[in-house]
């Protein structure tokens, strides 16, 4: 397991994203989520809370003696925690001394809310015309749905992906992860920075629409289409899909699960030739092996059935077909390609997901967990009152005409 270290500090001296500061006012997973990802690559991340804290703070698993979760611990790594009162004066205005030369800020309140606290768009974008404004919803900033509560499971159900879960004579299911937010994190990270990049070129800020509806809805790949043109309704196949078969997860002798997929006709072939199938001209294209669905996962969920995982990981893997031990969290902590790969670290003693991506040049860094309630916000603020002082003073000093914005404390 990678030994990830904690540094002291802002997170902007390291990292790709090195410079860019972001305000983060928004809780839970999604939007956080996204925070997450650009604090990993250097940003400087400010997280905003309430007076009440962060829900996720209270969210799932929380180590013996620890205050804070480790949903927590992990969706806010590298941020500093700041907390303000919006429902003041002060709160307010301590905000705005945040957003004045901020890059990003990100939010996921009701539509509505952010312009009803007097921090709209276009008010934004009036004293900070380069901010990317990144807006997280359940359903989007318009719509007959926008207002409605929005969760990861209404996505789910709407977009869907719930009705595909489950075997044909049994319910639809839900993931049992929070899925659409992670999704949507992601989804929030790449358009921040697709506007970054245009903020960079040309100093225009711009407002980000994105919702957990749409984000799974991108994820239903061809179905929509298929529905469109063909009035094709894919139906519940436990682990199956229409145009790979086999795939799904099937028994050893043994009692070991494995997961096989034939995605490639290359692997299909391979795979049919191993189980005694290659000349059965049943299942010789995409669309014999999908018209034939039943019987040839008849055969495989057989010819598993009959072999010990070790024989059937061996021989799969013989003849080069893909095939996996289903794992768990146990299995995965003691799997070696996860050990090579650093893909788990610990971080301030707790052990979490590393890094999403390796970058060759400015790889992310993990510098410490999400931090505890208040932390940071008095040397956060101080930080941002010192910086407006000397910018009236170094206004003073100029003469007639002249700018004299300050970009000090942001890794310049």
């Amino acid at each position: 397991m990678e030994q990830a270290t904690a540094r002291e500090t802002d997170g902007s001296d390291h990292g790709a994203l090195r410079g860019i500061r972001v305000v983060e006012l928004a809780t839970v997973v999604a939007g956080p989520g996204a925070g997450r990802y650009l604090a990993d690559f250097g940003a400087e991340v400010i997280k905003v809370e309430g007076p009440g804290g962060d829900p996720t703070r209270r969210m799932g698993w929380t180590g013996e003696g620890e205050a804070d979760s480790y949903f927590w611990k992990l969706v806010n790594r590298n941020k500093q925690a700041v907390v303000l009162d919006l429902k003041t004066e002060d709160g307010k205005n301590s905000l705005w001394s945040l957003l004045l030369d901020a890059d990003v800020l990100i939010e996921n309140m009701r539509p509505g809310k952010l312009e009803a606290l007097g921090f709209g768009p276009e008010e934004l974008l009036r004293r900070n015309p380069k901010l990317v404004i990144l807006r997280v919803t359940g359903f989007g900033q318009d719509g007959p749905y926008a207002l409605h509560p929005g969760f990861a499971t209404i996505a789910e159900a709407m977009s869907g992906f719930s009705g595909l879960l489950g075997e044909a004579d049994g319910p639809p299911l839900l993931p049992p992860i929070a899925m659409t937010d992670e999704v949507t994190a992601l989804v929030g990270a790449f358009a921040t920075m697709v506007a970054l990049r245009h903020a960079e070129r040309t100093g225009e800020g711009q407002t980000i629409d994105v919702n957990l509806l749409n984000s799974m809805f991108q994820i239903m790949g061809p179905l929509p289409s298929a529905y469109a043109h063909m009035g094709y309704l894919q139906p519940r196949l436990g682990a199956g899909i229409p145009y790979t078969v086999p795939r799904g997860t099937y028994r050893c002798a043994d009692k070991v699960w494995v997961a096989i997929s034939s995605s490639s006709d290359s692997v299909a072939r391979r795979l049919l030739v191993l189980i005694g199938l290659g000349d059965d001209e049943r299942f010789s294209s995409f669309q014999a092996r999908s018209r034939n669905r039943d019987a040839l996962e008849a055969y495989v969920a057989a010819w598993v059935a009959e072999r010990s995982s070790e024989e059937v990981l061996r021989e799969f893997r013989r003849v080069d077909a893909a095939i996996a031990k289903v794992l768990d969290m146990r299995d995965i902590f003691a799997d070696e390609h996860f050990r090579a790969r650093g893909m788990i670290a610990e971080l301030d003693g707790v052990v979490m997901q590393n890094v999403v991506a390796g970058l060759s040049r400015t790889p992310g860094r993990l510098r410490h967990q999400g931090r505890p309630f208040d932390a940071d916000t008095k040397a956060v603020l101080a930080r941002f009152a010192a910086k407006k002082t000397g910018a009236s003073r170094a206004g003073k000093a100029k003469p007639a005409g002249s700018s004299a914005k300050d970009t000090s404390g942001k890794g310049t």
